[in-house]
């Protein structure tokens, strides 16, 4: 049965949300005086990741929103 478009939206929600943790450990936006932006820089590299990772959600992620989805659909939430 084809999965309910607001329980696959919170899905893909919470992968961006692990990915960008993922590239936070990662180091993405860790570049010391790569814009010279200083605390600023720093404050805003959490944005870029959060972009990021919604992008890749996008384009087809890990797949972990689908398998999400698709347990929580088994468990009757959504409907």
């Amino acid at each position: 049965a084809p999965v309910p478009a607001p329980l696959r939206r919170a899905a893909e929600a919470l992968e961006a949300g692990f990915l960008a943790e993922m590239l936070k450990s990662a180091g993405l936006g860790d570049q010391p005086g790569s814009f010279g932006g200083g605390t600023g820089e720093a404050q805003f590299a959490s944005f870029r990741r959060d972009a990021l990772a919604q992008e890749i959600v996008r384009r087809g992620g890990l797949g972990l929103a689908g398998m999400i989805a698709a347990a929580l659909q088994e468990r009757g939430h959504g409907q």
